[in-house]
């Protein structure tokens, strides 16, 4: 999925007098809520349309879902936000896609149908049959490949990028403390089994304070699956446990038994064995992970740079009013892109 972000920050002063004019009318009114309007120019993107129909077919799925979680004055601005996002989309895709076609980048008829099987097969839901399917994945193989050449072929990873990242990240790459544990687990019996499966336990405690073997109580008391080992729940790592239990056995030291810990699955006694401080991985070990990591990042730099730089050549005009107001109306011709104006 190609990455996508508000264009408003990144348009030209010449240009942002419009977008926020465009803005101020989003906030008064919803795109769909202008039942009396079929279809109309949405937006000019240097030669390319935008239609109100094609943002309402780009909203169909996210409107679907907003209605149902919402209502009042909470769905009208959702609604708003879905309408604002899905035009940013659109805009920026129609920039991308000419950026493609200037530079002659192109997908066959033959690759359009193999990755349409491919979605197919994953589950995605492609209609070989029908045009606007079709056209879609030509889009999307389209996208990838202008933005395979002009942004993450220029990307270069250094070895010092790599180990500047490693030595910024370090935690990231970090093994979890880790516990050897020993627990007696006692259960309610049922929602009135409460009181007494807390009294059990109160009976465990004086027991253990008295000197009993941990493991025989476990043995003899423990509803634990790992009762009849003495209760040894052997290795676990920070972030397996309940976290009523992780935050009791953090202010332990081996040797140690904790007090009654309550959690969901009943009333829990822990005793530390052992326990393993965090680890961190070296830097060869963990290389590989890094570059990935790192190319992502400033792949995602370039991506916006290089966006950014398509928005500032273009000529982008947001046509809200004349979507919103009535019947549609012939929008004048779009002019000439300016090479350069602030």
């Amino acid at each position: 999925m190609i990455p996508i972000r508000s264009f408003i920050t990144m348009v030209p002063g010449w240009l942002k007098h419009t977008t926020f004019f465009a803005l101020g009318l989003i906030a008064q009114a919803s795109l769909l809520s202008a039942a009396q309007v079929e279809d109309g120019i949405v937006a000019i993107v240097n030669s390319d349309l935008i239609m109100l129909s094609e943002i309402k077919r780009e909203l169909a799925p996210e409107l679907e879902r907003i209605q149902k979680e919402h209502r009042g004055d909470a769905l009208a601005r959702r609604l708003k936000t879905a309408e604002y996002m899905a035009l940013t989309s659109m805009i920026e895709r129609k920039l991308q896609l000419q950026e493609a076609k200037t530079k002659s980048v192109t997908v066959t008829d033959q690759e359009v149908r193999q990755a349409a099987q491919q979605m197919k097969q994953q589950v995605r839901t492609i209609d070989e049959t029908k045009p606007a399917d079709l056209k879609s994945v030509q889009e999307q193989l389209t996208l990838f490949r202008v933005v395979d050449r002009e942004v993450r072929s220029k990307v270069m990873v250094a070895d010092s990028d790599m180990k500047r990242y490693f030595q910024e990240h370090r935690d990231r790459f970090a093994l979890s403390e880790e516990y050897t544990l020993s627990q007696i687990l006692i259960k309610p019996r049922s929602q009135d089994d409460t009181a007494d499966a807390r009294e059990k336990v109160r009976e465990v405690m004086t027991r253990l304070k008295q000197g009993e073997s941990f493991e025989d109580l476990a043995l003899r008391f423990s509803d634990g699956p790992n009762a009849s080992h003495g209760g040894h729940l052997g290795l676990v790592r920070q972030g397996e446990l309940l976290p009523e239990i992780e935050r009791t056995i953090a202010t332990l030291v081996p040797g140690g038994i904790s007090d009654m810990i309550e959690t969901s699955e009943g009333f829990h006694i822990v005793r530390l064995e052992d326990k393993k401080p965090k680890q961190f991985r070296p830097y060869e070990q963990v290389r590989n992970e890094i570059q990935g990591l790192v190319f992502q990042q400033k792949s995602e730099d370039v991506f916006q740079a290089w966006l950014a730089d398509l928005k500032n050549k273009a000529y982008i005009e947001i046509k809200f009013e004349s979507a919103l107001s009535g019947p549609p109306t012939i929008a004048p011709a779009p002019r000439p892109s300016p090479k350069s104006k602030e």
